[in-house]
């Protein structure tokens, strides 16, 4: 018996049934999948497109972020790519004419020691090279930007200063995704949920289409769009992927009054925290230590992220959580994405994105849409390429990633 699909506004989009064959199939029905699936359409004119995803729109990875948007990376590969994909942030409510309630709050990467230091002085000075607002603030000034924050030099890890970006800050998760799919329905896309991709239909090295626990779906092209499960279906397609699958928890309070303006990232301390648009703390860490699937919160995280939480904010300490849970990052061994061909032809790939997935959403799409469109990379993500692991061009981003990966 399946399980019921929950509601949605009912006028966003269809609910059709899969037809036996497609130009482009996009396996993963979340913000990456859907963002593709509407620039697919409203760039590249392909409409012969059908979206499906096991369970529901957005109800993966997408439902179970924290929200935070930058582009604030270091190698300008990544730059660009995440610039990109903030510089759409700006104009996607205009462009998709709905309210995903962008909020361009700024963002706070925190320094307590020296090495902190003069790894933020120099990533503030790449960010200018690539033309990315960055700045480096001292304790007086992060306190004129976030009062609530602790800069007391008594304080167990004093705050030395910290990057800041004032573009950034974090939008409505399930906004975004509703209005991604409302788009690409618009243009004629098949939105299909409920729908598993068990396998892959192949002539020789050639990709042909799908198994789905809906039946066989054919394709001119497919793109693979999964995040945390991307290992498991390049596996049944043949091939492997350089990816390992972690857990990754957060957590949110109950609702308060507006206190928290900003974003504020320590990797030492080891936490993040931002304010939703409603009124909760929004809290995340680092990754698990281990590869699992688990999509649900633990004790022992949950108490070192709420210890990191009331050491920068000793305002925060009579908070109450309200609830938990955890999402599946899949982290490549340089931190950063791969977006291209795979080893079976007419198959592409879009996945390794670790915690940056949702901030990287439009470029994630706009880049995939155009691989899948003309079956070569943009420029903006060639360097992406599963080749890099082999050629040894790799793009490390671990220390800008802002959690411990």
């Amino acid at each position: 018996m399946s399980t019921p699909l929950p509601e949605h506004p009912a006028h966003l989009w269809r609910n059709p049934e899969p037809r036996s064959s497609y130009d482009v199939v996009i396996v993963g029905g979340g913000g990456h999948g859907l963002a593709t699936a509407h620039y697919l359409a409203s760039v590249h004119g392909i409409t012969d497109v059908a979206v499906l995803e096991k369970g529901w729109l957005g109800g993966g990875n997408m439902a179970r972020n924290t929200t935070i948007i930058r582009s604030n990376y270091l190698w300008d590969e990544t730059t660009a790519l995440y610039e990109h994909a903030l510089k759409l942030w700006e104009t996607l409510p205009a462009e998709l004419d709905y309210d995903v309630m962008f909020s361009r709050r700024g963002v706070l990467n925190l320094a307590h020691t020296l090495q902190d230091v003069r790894d933020s002085a120099r990533r503030v000075g790449a960010n200018r090279l690539n033309g990315v607002d960055s700045h480096w603030l001292e304790p007086d000034e992060i306190a004129e930007v976030c009062p609530i924050l602790n800069t007391s030099p008594r304080s167990r890890y004093p705050v030395l200063g910290a990057t800041y970006q004032p573009r950034a800050g974090i939008a409505k998760h399930d906004h975004v995704a509703w209005a991604l799919a409302r788009s690409a329905d618009a243009y004629g896309i098949d939105l299909i949920q409920g729908c598993e991709v068990t396998g892959f239909l192949t002539d020789g090295d050639r990709v042909t289409g799908v198994a789905t626990t809906r039946g066989r779906i054919h394709a001119g092209r497919v793109g693979l769009t999964v995040a945390g499960h991307s290992s498991v279906l390049a596996e049944r397609a043949g091939f492997r992927l350089p990816v390992q699958s972690h857990p990754l928890q957060a957590l949110v309070s109950e609702l308060h009054e507006p206190v928290h303006p900003t974003v504020v990232m320590s990797n030492h301390v080891h936490v993040y925290v931002s304010q939703a648009h409603k009124g909760e703390l929004v809290l995340g860490a680092g990754v698990d230590g281990y590869n699992g699937y688990g999509q649900r919160g633990a004790f022992h995280v949950i108490e070192r992220q709420m210890a990191a939480a009331v050491e920068l904010f000793p305002v925060f300490a009579r908070a109450h959580v309200l609830r938990t849970w955890g999402g599946i990052v899949d982290v490549t061994p340089d931190a950063s994405p791969v977006i291209g061909t795979t080893p079976l032809e007419n198959l592409f790939v879009n996945c390794g994105w670790g915690t940056g997935g949702f901030k990287a959403t439009p470029a994630a799409g706009w880049t995939f849409a155009h691989t899948l469109a003309t079956g070569a990379p943009h420029p903006l993500n060639a360097p992406f390429s599963l080749d890099r692991f082999t050629t040894g061009a790799l793009i490390d981003e671990h220390g800008a990633a802002a959690v411990a990966h």
